[in-house]
């Protein structure tokens, strides 16, 4: 299964959504602390746009020099209608600065979080990560195209999806023939989550032989998983 860190690497990398989290600015619109754009730079750091006339931005120019106090609230919720849709969260506080050195468009203002602490809770558990462990990570391959993955899957292979179901062994005695949707929630490196509902709503992991690089042995790991069912 991934880490911590590179479960929170991930979310941060992917396109769920994000609030900063700042002492005294409780009373501002969410969509107002909301980055439009979030990348992580080479020690780790969060570096993030905002509109120049954020109270974040407004913030962070009035802090001492060596910042202040935030936090970035990451959600995941997932990119297919089913029931439970929030995957996780993710939390990473620190010192927030002006990015002055981080180029940006007119009208627009880098920020600087150095993350001092991290949190996830997410499908896999919950997990602290430090911050040297959160600069090491490297996010799932497949994040940058998972939601249309899985939309595609959902749409497309819903027959194959719901076969998945014949390999649970004793659990597939949970499902029912009938009123059971099987809808894919998750896809990373290592396998598909998908979620069986019905008169019982569970999740089951189903691994692939071994974690995918690319897209290419995606489709591989994709269709060597479907044929096990099929059989």
């Amino acid at each position: 299964m991934p880490s911590a860190a590179e479960r929170t690497r991930t979310l941060v990398q992917s396109t769920c959504s994000a609030v900063l989290l700042i002492p005294g600015l409780d009373r501002a619109a969410p969509h107002q602390l909301m980055p439009e754009t979030r990348t992580v730079g080479p020690g780790g750091e969060v570096l993030l746009v905002l509109p120049a006339g954020s109270p974040a931005v407004r913030a962070a120019a009035r802090a001492p020099e060596d910042g202040l106090t935030a936090v970035l609230e990451l959600a995941d919720v997932a990119p297919v209608s089913v029931p439970h849709r929030i995957r996780g969260r993710a939390w990473l506080s620190g010192a927030l600065t002006l990015g002055d050195a981080i180029p940006a468009e007119a009208g627009r203002t880098a920020l600087r979080l150095a993350v001092g602490e991290a949190h996830v809770d997410d499908l896999w558990g919950t997990g602290r990560v430090e911050p040297e462990d959160f600069a090491a990570a490297v996010p799932d391959p497949l994040t940058e195209h998972e939601a249309e993955l899985l939309q595609h899957l959902h749409s497309t292979h819903g027959a194959e999806v719901r076969a998945l179901g014949g390999l649970l062994g004793k659990r597939s005695g949970s499902l029912s023939a009938a009123g059971t949707a099987a809808v894919p929630v998750g896809l990373d490196r290592f396998g598909l989550r998908v979620r069986f509902t019905g008169v019982r709503c569970f999740d089951a992991r189903f691994d692939f032989p071994e974690p995918v690089r690319d897209m290419s042995e995606l489709r591989r790991a994709l269709h060597t998983l479907f044929d096990a069912a099929s059989h």
